[in-house]
């Protein structure tokens, strides 16, 4: 199968809405230019300082895309076309008649061209922006693979796979990604004839990976009232999984939580921590059905009080290494500005008191405030931004870089800039460890504007000791809806909580929320970074269809949640 794809490539040497409607963490952003690669299909090898030296560039993707081994499948696509009753029962020969002009015609923006889908995915949906008068449309897909072409006629400007066809689709990556070929076109109907010949739109095609994805997201909305909303993968709807008034969990001055923000997992998936605005401390509540809301039942008196008694505190983290009976730890910034302090919380703990319930950790080396840390899932190391302007949980403005400090049983020590992700002519934020520590993604823009929801987001992704940061293909919407990156709020980036190897290839899933939708509101997407021996690719982007398109949704995690599937739609 010869063919060339869209993305960008890391080479590895080494191991949303208005401000006014935003909760402390909101759906900050960050990221754009050089240095550490250019936009998808060309790159550059810019070493990072005091890095590395780790090459960032483009390419073909080599034998990634090659044909697995033969097998048999049971068919995909049907041999005739599939015409919908909002087309007229001649549409094929209407479309057949007349070929047409080769542009011209709808601008497809989902699925995104170089878009890699999870095999167990949500089934694909095809939407597309008729031009001028277009009123019918013929969807085409080909694979190598199936002896037919799927042809769909419709007068709607979108069209859903179904299922059944989509998993017997999908089943063919078993080896290697599975090339779908697409394209669309449209004419005007008069009810009668074509009086405007078909004119081909946009032709790409989307992949599917010989992976899974694991876990299941949850997310915040805005909309209406804080709430966070969730479901697992593949489902087609989505459950709202917790609201303000079910939050048991005392705050500040035992004010009642009025919003949920800036949520994180805790390793069991059982719980969600979060910063609970007005006031600012974070609160700890269960996820799963049934105790929704509940604190857990290993909160000591000692870390309730200090959580309880806390003020200013920001975006925290947890370490699979450092959750169990005896070592539950929380760590998070504490204060505002320069000022603001790394903090640990021994969550068991019943005695009160700094260096009992929490302390603080050495950052030896570094004079700015700390914020926004992840913890690695080895629990050896944090990395948290390098930032003075942090207010209220969230960063603001200035500098802001990305450095390292050992947990080292919460006494914290030298703090290390991450080669490539400290650059001071840039603002590097929002870091995430992936599953296995490999890689971080943040988010990155050019150092002067508030991080705060800011439209120059872009994600990047690096090794996690650092080197040249690989500016995501995601980053880009489809090039015919007019919209562009750096200006469509890319942020938040979080991984899928296991990365699957198949064939000597690991496959990584990143969720993050952006505005390149039709609206200006932040949606999530999901995209595949992949990677094999020393290269890292980076995919387009996968909207989630499930989400309600008009609602404000942002600061996605993605985990073990324990939540139960969403109804079905409607």
């Amino acid at each position: 199968m010869a063919s060339t794809h869209r993305m960008t490539v890391l080479l590895l040497l080494t191991c949303a809405v208005p401000a006014a409607s935003l909760a402390a963490c909101g759906s900050d952003n960050g990221g754009s230019g050089e240095p550490g690669g250019t936009g998808a299909g060309s790159g550059t090898n810019v070493g990072g300082a005091g890095g590395t030296g780790l090459g960032a560039g483009g390419g073909t993707g080599g034998d990634l895309f090659s044909s697995g081994p033969g097998q048999t499948f049971e068919p995909a696509f049907p041999e005739d076309p599939i015409v919908e009753t909002s087309a007229p029962a001649n549409a094929p020969e209407l479309f057949g008649a007349d070929p047409g002009s080769a542009a011209g015609g709808p601008c497809m923006f989902e699925p995104e061209s170089n878009a890699l889908f999870p095999r167990n995915w949500l089934r694909p949906r095809f939407r597309f922006t008729p031009v001028d008068q277009q009123n019918l449309f013929e969807i085409r897909l080909h694979t190598d693979d199936e002896a037919h072409d799927l042809v769909v006629y419709t007068a709607d400007a979108q069209w859903a796979m179904p299922k059944e066809m989509w998993e017997r689709l999908a089943a063919r990556a078993v080896s290697a990604p599975l090339a779908v070929k697409m394209t669309v076109r449209g004419a005007v109907f008069d009810g009668t004839t074509l009086t405007v010949p078909p004119s081909t739109g946009t032709a790409g095609e989307f992949l599917v990976a010989p992976a899974q994805a694991e876990g299941a997201i949850v997310y915040w909305t805005t909309s209406g009232s804080s709430a966070l909303k969730g479901f697992q993968i593949g489902d087609e709807n989505v459950a709202t999984t917790l609201t303000p008034p079910q939050v048991q969990m005392p705050t500040t001055n035992n004010a009642p939580v009025t919003c949920i923000g800036c949520h994180t997992s805790t390793p069991d998936g059982k719980f969600v921590g979060f910063t609970a605005q007005g006031p600012w401390s974070n609160v700890l509540a269960s996820i799963e059905e049934a105790t929704a809301g509940a604190q857990p039942s290993f909160m000591g008196a000692g870390a309730l009080a200090a959580l309880t008694g806390f003020s200013e505190v920001g975006i925290h983290s947890y370490s699979k290494a450092h959750w169990e009976d005896g070592d539950r730890v929380m760590v998070a910034p504490l204060g505002t500005g320069v000022a603001t302090q790394l903090i640990w919380v021994d969550l068991e703990a019943q005695a009160s008191g700094e260096g009992v319930s929490y302390g603080v950790m050495a950052r030896d080396g570094d004079t700015h405030g700390a914020g926004s840390p992840t913890w690695s899932h080895d629990g050896q190391t944090v990395v948290y931004v390098s930032n003075d302007t942090q207010t209220t949980g969230r960063l603001d403005a200035g500098h802001a870089d990305l450095v390292a400090v050992p947990y080292n049983d919460r006494l914290g020590g030298t703090v290390t800039p991450i080669p490539g992700a400290s650059y001071p002519e840039y603002a590097e934020y929002y870091p995430a460890f992936s599953s296995d520590d490999a890689l971080l993604a943040f988010n990155r823009f050019p150092v002067g504007p508030n991080m705060y929801d800011q439209p120059l987001a872009e994600l990047f992704v690096i090794p996690a000791q650092g080197g040249d940061p690989l500016r995501l293909a995601a980053n880009d919407p489809v090039s015919c809806t007019g919209k562009v990156s750096p200006g469509v709020t890319n942020s938040w980036p979080k991984w899928a909580p296991e990365a699957t190897t198949v064939g000597g290839k690991t496959y990584y899933w990143l969720i993050y929320s952006s505005k390149r939708g039709q609206g200006v509101n932040p949606q999530l997407y999901v995209t595949g970074v992949v990677a094999d021996g020393n290269t890292v690719q980076s995919f387009a982007s996968v909207y989630l269809w499930n989400q309600p398109e008009a609602e404000n949704n942002h600061t996605p995690a993605w985990d073990v949640f324990k939540i139960p599937p969403a109804s079905p739609p409607q």
